[in-house]
């Protein structure tokens, strides 16, 4: 790990020989966030990036970590040094197949773990929440790999767990690979598509058409509700009719079942409450020493002794409230003995509701609330069917308007589509030319379809089809870019395809909609040098304006360009093979790396001179 670039004490590469004692694979997200520390406020500066690559008993690897800059960056070495390895594992982080063949041999547990600072994009965001990741303005992510000698391997995001498949998917918006068999993401139509509409700036028009998409399917399916034949309709009409009967002649009322509960309760007890309620009757008024009886007798005392005393007269009318309260329930209990004896059938009747709104509840619903709302639903589709004729003709224009204004968008956004095309199959073969593959042919293949016809009738992305189409070779037919090229050629053609595009995925975002990717050209040297291999120099040094860049090289021409350059070598430590990266940090370092890349093992003066005229000439086109 380079130390010098983030101010921290740490040996430019290193190995076990370097600690003491080793790190265990569960600190590796701790080490990884406490060596970088004060690299965080230049990454807020930038756009998605690669900040750190951390390995652990991989392959040859014992133990590296390498800090990537925004920028350019590049790694040289020898030939089997282990560069391309780097690219593999970083590929494995991101949900690639792992293998117990990629585990260092003797060790149990191998560890890949990367850290990259990302904008909280909407297509992030929406990654958060499909998998249940929390959202915030700005997101580090530390992916973290184990694999086992047991065969099993497990995934980690900032130290959580989480599936292959959940990574897989975001791996797009993080880092797009060139070169050496990698998958790269603008091999898929869909992603191809997306990049000519960015091109094309035809993100209004897309806007549209997808608005209309969404008009015309929500017409058509209220037209698919609608349309039923006849038999079925009349059925269904039917029913409604008759579950509307049913519920209209219930006469149901909101809350109507809790009070016949309530009051099949007393009438349950009703010889229990007729018996308290006669006693408490008779105690209060019926018999001869009731209790209004005493206290009329009291009352009749206390106003022959206010003749005596007045003092008494402030305890008299309570007295006489005492007496009027107690006939007052009296005469309630009274009228409520009376009321009893009239309803002798009232029970049978309160069950019978019962057990009517207990069927009803059944078959409408679980409460009587649902079965009020069930059957205002019921009285609307009775309603829609008894009009249905008239609402699917109403519904069946609007449709043929809708299409109508939709194919039109379609059209207009197929021709954007077209004249972008032609301006960018022009303006790569030019690119393509000046990087050594003059003789490759590049076109966009449409497979249009007619929005207006039956079957094709679009998408919300409009009525196209499109497939990039490649021939590296003179007598080569056109085939799909998937299919085609070999990982240098491949890598060359992604070059150029971003070089034209001028970084459009570091501005307007990737081919999945999201913020810049690292990207990563491995292989991109394969079969060229020369002049050839500067304009692929200056070509990766204009992509890295706009986004990050890494790539393996073996040519000097590509990696006097660098902003940020690593020599990867092989060593040989206590018996054991490792590898280990160097950040190369001054002109000197540099110089020498370059030299070694053009003459080998043999340096000399000249060719040192000549290493430092190309950083020199390199500088001038950077500036």
């Amino acid at each position: 790990m380079s130390g010098q670039a983030s101010g921290h004490p740490l040996p430019d590469a290193f190995s076990t020989d370097d600690f003491c004692q080793p790190t265990s694979c569960c600190c590796i997200a701790a080490l990884l966030i406490a060596s970088r520390m004060g690299y965080d406020f230049w990454c807020r500066l930038w756009r998605a990036m690669l900040q750190e690559i951390h390995l652990e008993n991989y392959a040859v690897i014992e133990r590296l970590s390498i800090e990537f800059s925004q920028g350019l960056n590049l790694l040289s070495g020898e030939t089997g040094s282990g560069k391309s390895i780097l690219v593999g594992a970083l590929s494995l982080a991101l949900g690639g197949r792992a293998s117990t063949d990629l585990l260092r041999a003797g060790s149990d547990c191998a560890t890949v773990a990367a850290v990259f600072q990302v904008p909280a994009g909407a297509s992030l965001r929406r990654w958060q929440q499909e998998h249940g990741f929390e959202r915030s303005d700005g997101e580090e992510i530390i992916l973290r790999r184990e694999i086992y000698l047991s065969g099993k391997s497990r995934l980690w995001l900032n130290d959580r767990p989480v599936t292959v498949a959940a990574v897989k998917a975001l791996a797009p918006w993080l880092v797009e690979v060139h070169g050496q068999g990698e998958h790269a993401a603008l091999s898929d139509p869909q992603a191809q598509l997306s990049l000519l509409d960015r091109f094309a700036q035809a993100n209004d028009m897309l806007r549209k058409v997808a608005e209309l998409h969404s008009r015309r399917g929500v017409i058509e399916a209220q037209i698919k509700e609608l349309t039923l034949d006849e038999q079925e309709r009349l059925r269904a009409l039917d029913l409604a009719a008759f579950q509307a009967r049913e519920l209209d002649e219930a006469r149901l009322e909101p809350g109507e079942d809790e009070r016949l509960e309530e009051e099949k309760r007393r009438l349950s007890h009703l010889e229990k409450i007729r018996a308290s309620a006669a006693s408490a009757y008779r105690a209060l008024y019926e018999d001869d020493h009731s209790a209004t009886a005493q206290l009329a007798i009291a009352g009749r005392a206390l106003e022959e002794l206010r003749r005596y005393d007045v003092s008494i007269e402030p305890h008299l009318a309570p007295l006489l409230e005492a007496k009027t309260r107690a006939e007052e329930i009296a005469f309630f209990l009274r009228d409520y003995l009376k009321d009893l004896d009239a309803q002798p059938h009232r029970l049978e009747e309160v069950e019978d509701r019962l057990a009517q709104l207990d069927r009803l509840k059944r078959k409408y619903g679980k409460t009587l609330e649902e079965v009020l709302a069930y059957r205002e639903r019921v009285k609307t589709q009775r309603t829609e069917l008894e009009s249905s004729s008239e609402r699917r003709a109403e519904l069946q224009r609007q449709l043929d308007a809708i299409h109508a204004e939709y194919r039109s968008a379609a059209e207009e956004l197929s021709a954007r589509r077209a004249s972008a095309a032609r301006r960018l199959e022009e303006l790569t073969r030019g690119e393509l030319a000046a990087l050594g593959m003059e003789k490759t042919r590049f076109e966009v293949r449409f497979a249009a379809q007619d929005p207006g016809e039956s079957g094709a009738r679009g998408g919300p992305r409009g009525a196209d089809s499109i497939e990039f189409m490649l021939s590296p070779n003179p007598g080569e037919e056109l085939r799909p870019l998937r299919a085609t090229a070999s990982g240098g050629e491949l890598s060359r053609f992604m070059l150029a395809l971003r070089t034209v595009l001028g970084g459009a995925a570091g501005r307007t975002g990737n081919a999945q909609g999201s913020a810049a990717p690292t990207f990563i050209f491995d292989e991109v040297d394969a079969g060229i040098g020369g002049r050839v291999a500067e304009q692929v120099g200056r070509r990766l040094k204009h992509l890295a304006r706009d986004t990050q860049v890494l790539c393996v090289t073996h040519l000097a021409q590509i990696a006097c360009f660098a902003d940020r350059h690593f020599y990867v070598e092989k060593a040989v430590r206590n018996g054991r093979t490792v590898t280990c990266a160097k950040a190369l940090e001054t002109e000197k370092e540099r110089a020498l790396e370059l030299a070694r890349m053009l003459s080998g093992s043999q340096i000399t003066p000249e060719v040192l001179r000549h290493a430092a005229a190309m950083l020199e000439h390199a500088a001038q086109f950077t500036r």
